[in-house]
């Protein structure tokens, strides 16, 4: 089966080809810019060709005319013709509470994803744009939903309500949805592969640093808390998220500044985290750079940054009783060392001893940073997140099919 994945942005499309019976990505790459000036695909093949191809795609639709028609290409492609696509999956951000877990996209479930987005007005229409295009280039070729917000479904009431008036709740659904579900359920079954340990009878803290960046605590194979709450901004500091703020800040904000709830959310989306502290980038390989010339300010981010996740780690392990698993993923957690040392660092009250020898330099695989004798097993692992929507994807058309 030859699963195509899709992950819509409002101006872009990154997508892999995988061929599940090798488990190969046969191809992969991005539309971006769309709608834009200077709109371009970059495609790179599963034997390293590549190909960088510019023109005017006006919209989502166009883009995923362009991906298709590379896939095809008598001198790029990997596919003989588009009957070869098996099924499309889709990363869909937001599911409220209608959505358990992955589904088939018809009519029904697409009118719903279109009802959630409400809750994601950033994410799920540019989620939409996809599943409407390729419904439209592809119409008989089966579409599949994966949420991110499906994995936190397990949280108790206690852990996702907020401790605002219950009517709010129950008129608009305000409550802690969580994300990054695909990463955090994948790197947790993997490192209990890895380990050979019953995921289903282990304490887990997976902490997914990117440029956003969520903490998860998962007990028994479930997700008991996640950081990110309603949107993606809750939680921990990220490249330009606030994290956690104090809501009484926000509103003498808005009052001392005159400004309105679209310029408050623009700056706690775009222009807050590392990037407002350090006023140098949200990047974290520039930040770390300034911090070894001793810029204070680069030096403060850092050190929120690390602080917040440490905290966050605490306060799951005192939540599930201690720890079995804390795993690192993402893209500053599976290749910043300095910054997992910092983080583990005084966790030895835990039981956690750190291996700075095996950790120092290593980037993006799969290994354990703790020492033999650590009680708390500290590990790498790199997330592929296309993976489970491929593998989420070719189960749901097989239980449909049946």
């Amino acid at each position: 089966m030859k699963i195509l994945v899709l992950n819509c942005g409002s101006s872009s499309i990154k997508y892999q080809l995988f061929d599940m019976s090798s488990g190969v990505v046969l191809a992969k790459g991005i539309v971006e810019k769309i709608g834009l000036k200077g709109s371009f695909l970059k495609n790179e093949r599963f034997d390293g060709d590549k190909v960088k191809l510019e023109g005017e795609i006006l919209d989502h639709q166009t883009g995923i005319e362009y991906l298709l028609g590379i896939l095809i290409s008598e001198k790029r492609g990997v596919l003989k013709n588009l009957n070869e696509i098996d099924a499309v999956g889709h990363r869909l951000v937001h599911g409220g509470e209608l959505f358990q877990g992955s589904c088939f996209l018809d009519d029904v479930t697409i009118k719903g994803v279109e009802d959630c987005s409400d809750l994601a007005p950033l994410h799920n229409p540019a989620n939409l744009k996809g599943i409407y295009a390729m419904k439209t280039v592809l119409p008989n070729v089966p579409q599949v939903g994966v949420f991110d917000t499906s994995f936190h479904q397990t949280m108790p009431d206690y852990t996702f309500m907020y401790a605002l008036p219950y009517s709010l709740y129950k008129k608009y659904g305000i409550r802690r949805y969580g994300f990054h579900g695909t990463s955090h359920s994948y790197v947790s079954k993997r490192g209990c592969e890895i380990l050979k340990l019953d995921y289903n009878k282990t304490k887990i803290i997976t902490c997914h640093l990117g440029n956003g960046a969520s903490i998860t605590a998962i007990k028994d194979g479930k997700s008991l808390d996640t950081s990110m709450g309603l949107t993606p901004v809750e939680g921990l500091i990220m490249g330009t998220r606030s994290g956690d703020v104090d809501a009484g800040a926000l509103t003498l904000i808005m009052e001392k500044e005159e400004i309105d709830y679209s310029s408050l959310n623009t700056l706690l989306n775009k222009h807050s985290g590392v990037l407002g502290i350090s006023g140098i980038s949200s990047d974290m390989r520039e930040v770390e750079s300034a911090a070894e010339e001793g810029d204070e300010r680069a030096v403060l981010a850092l050190r929120m940054y690390d602080y917040r996740v440490k905290k966050y780690i605490g306060a799951y392990a005192a939540a599930m009783g201690g720890v079995d698993l804390l795993i690192f993923t993402g893209g500053i957690g599976e290749n910043a060392y300095e910054t997992r040392e910092n983080i583990c660092r005084d966790l030895e009250y835990m039981g956690l001893e750190f291996d700075k020898q095996v950790n120092n330099g290593s980037r993006g695989k799969e290994l354990v940073i703790s020492k033999k004798e650590s009680r708390v097993t500290v590990m790498v692992v790199p997330t592929n997140e296309e993976f489970v929507i491929a593998s989420e994807t070719r189960e749901i058309v097989e239980h449909h099919t049946v």
